[in-house]
């Protein structure tokens, strides 16, 4: 990986100054991978532990493991099942924040017995409206630098390209029970239904999509940059989808 300096701000090697030993959550996307990045040129003692369970695709947990090994990163993928609770499986308004309050409070316990500070990815422009889960991170005191130091999704993305670091332009993603409608039950088949869609469309040149599962049906979510995919591509793409869906209906995903 690149080492040049201007790839970490001032603002992030003073937080590292103030907190030398860390334990990040980490994803593997665009956000949490340049915050490793930045950890370790700061030469903090950082420890990544990533999160799987069925909320979280295979290939996330791939991409987090291989990119932490290329790093040299002490890293771990410490298994959660939030369907084990039947307040985050009925899917509730609050289900997001209470698989937070699983997940992070697992990393707390572990933060708390290594004298470590527990810190997130969470950015500068991320909307605590839309995020109900960042709740869970004030009460569980975990911290986030990038949003601490004022540093934005547009600028993560740009200070990752200065390091030539292989998330820069990942498209942002969420966990699969996101594709379900609020107040439907999550079951795990539906989550595999959803998986197995997205992974077949992704192989299709697909990038910034989504399955929206609705039992039968499904809404195939693109963004207005990929319809000409769409067109070459549609038979494919109803192929794969109509697997698992009976019906199948298109809507437009906003640009990033």
């Amino acid at each position: 990986m690149e080492t040049d300096p201007s790839a970490v701000p001032e603002s992030l090697r003073a937080f590292f100054g103030e907190h030398p030993r860390v334990l990040l959550a980490f994803s593997g996307g665009t956000d949490s991978s340049y915050l490793l990045y930045a950890a370790m040129q700061c030469g903090a003692d950082v420890r990544a532990f990533t999160g799987k369970g069925p909320f979280q695709p295979d290939f996330e947990t791939e991409d987090a493991v291989s990119f932490a090994g290329s790093m040299g990163a002490d890293h771990s993928v410490m298994g959660i099942d939030p369907l084990s609770d039947p307040r985050i499986s009925s899917n509730g308004p609050d289900r997001c924040y209470l698989c937070k309050k699983m997940l992070f409070g697992r990393l707390r316990a572990i933060a708390d017995e290594e004298a470590r500070a527990l810190i997130d990815a969470t950015n500068a422009s991320d909307d605590p409206a839309s995020r109900p889960g960042m709740k869970a991170l004030e009460e569980l005191g975990v911290l986030s630098p990038l949003r601490i130091c004022g540093i934005p999704k547009t600028e993560v993305r740009r200070l990752s390209r200065i390091a030539a670091l292989p998330s820069a332009d990942l498209p942002s993603n969420s966990c699969l029970a996101t594709r379900i409608e609020t107040g439907t039950m999550i079951t795990r088949e539906a989550l595999e239904r959803v998986e197995k869609s997205e992974d077949g469309l992704r192989r299709l040149g697909f990038s910034g999509f989504r399955v929206r599962d609705r039992g039968d049906r499904c809404i195939f979510e693109i963004q207005d940059c990929e319809k000409g995919i769409l067109d070459c591509r549609s038979a494919e793409a109803y192929s794969i989808l109509n697997k698992y869906y009976s019906e199948i209906s298109y809507g437009r995903r906003p640009p990033e």
